[in-house]
């Protein structure tokens, strides 16, 4: 049975996010837009009304997710009163009152996700480290558990590329995770993973150290600008590896762009070098890898921005060897993450896709920055 002081929490922590979210001026917006799409014209321009709808249910989705939590608190409130004159059970308080909060948290979260690339789709690259096979494998690991957690929130996961390790596992991969705020919740993976574990690729069962980096970037999409500049484009073709049957062999599907990027604000040089094997079809695979690239663009951009900003650049953690921001290790069922400090001994759960207490820990501390 909950206590006064949990009530009083509730509705204190709904106040908190109908003025956090400025709901009331959200609702005066909503009905402005909605007059615009009633407009005879407004069809006229396809990719204006798109990003018009877009707007609309943006914020509808803010006002129907703060209506919902408003909702539970006041339902909480009147089932305590209810309490008093026995007409309703401890156990349909408890779970009213875990409805709400769960309901609440959700709402706060999301309101970490406040930047224009949040809501966007993502572009997860992993890259194995030193370690040979013991570090491919640990790769092939965090690829599976990405994919898990995107199955189990929704999410379409493509593999737009794949490197097999030399003896198992992989040396690197590019998933695309496809849905919205896909990039607000994984852009907290950015970074080096540790494994620790009883290597079965170690023929004296010693215990080993493993890394592998996680790159993640948003997906953009047509509405964001990205200037590419055509002449610093050069494609090459390969045949493609893996499973596929006697077509994947034989034609060179898989492409291979470089990019000779020039950074406008330090005049640095750098290669950009993506690869993409995702379909059988040469032009849709120089088509995808093209979009890769304005997202690593786009990221470079972002990245700028920044760096511009005190508060961010503290928080911020450089993706080296070494700096590792969570650490897996498997022997003592742990995992620990070094930014925040949370940690689980459920190492399975994790590495079946558990990772939403791990992306929430970060969004709460850093996000709001």
């Amino acid at each position: 049975m909950i206590t006064a002081e949990q009530l009083k929490e509730v509705r204190e922590r709904t106040e908190q996010l109908n003025r956090y979210l400025n709901i009331d001026a959200k609702k005066i917006q909503l009905e402005e837009e909605q007059l615009r799409t009633q407009a005879p014209e407004f069809w006229d321009d396809q990719k204006r009304a798109e990003a018009q709808m877009k707007l609309v249910k943006g914020l509808e989705k803010w006002i129907n997710g703060y209506a919902e939590v408003k909702s539970l608190a006041d339902e909480l409130a009147l089932a305590m009163e209810y309490y008093r004159e026995e007409l309703v059970t401890e156990e349909e308080i408890d779970d009213l009152y875990s409805r709400a909060v769960s309901a609440i948290e959700e709402l706060e979260l999301k309101n970490m996700l406040r930047r224009e690339e949040d809501i966007m789709d993502a572009v997860l690259k992993i890259n194995s480290g030193a370690g040979g096979t013991e570090a491919q494998d640990w790769a092939q690991m965090l690829m599976r558990m990405y994919m898990r957690w995107a199955e189990e929130n929704g999410y379409k996961c493509v593999v737009s590329n794949i490197l097999d390790g030399d003896d198992a596992g992989i040396k690197s991969c590019t998933l695309e995770i496809q849905g919205e705020y896909a990039y607000g919740y994984l852009k907290s993976e950015n970074g080096v993973h540790r494994l620790v574990r009883v290597s079965p690729y170690n023929a004296q069962g010693k215990r080993m150290t493993s890394f592998a980096s996680v790159f993640v970037t948003p997906l953009v999409d047509d509405s964001i600008e990205v200037n590419i500049e055509p002449a610093r484009i050069s494609w090459d073709t390969f045949r493609s590896s893996g499973a596929g049957g006697q077509n994947v062999n034989k034609v060179e599907s898989g492409v291979r762009l470089r990019y000779q990027y020039k950074d406008p604000y330090t005049g640095e040089e750098e290669e950009i070098l993506i690869e993409n094997t995702e379909t059988r079809d040469q032009p849709k695979n120089k088509e995808n890898a093209l979009r890769l690239l304005r997202s690593m663009l786009y990221d470079k951009e972002l990245q700028h921005r920044m760096a511009e900003q005190a508060k961010v650049e503290a928080g911020k953690r450089k993706i080296e060897w070494g700096s590792q921001i969570r650490s897996y290790v498997f022997d003592d069922r742990r995992v620990k993450d070094h930014r925040t400090g949370y940690q689980t001994s459920d190492v399975g759960g994790v590495m079946d896709g558990k990772i939403d207490a791990f992306i929430k820990a970060y969004l709460m501390e850093f996000g709001g920055e």
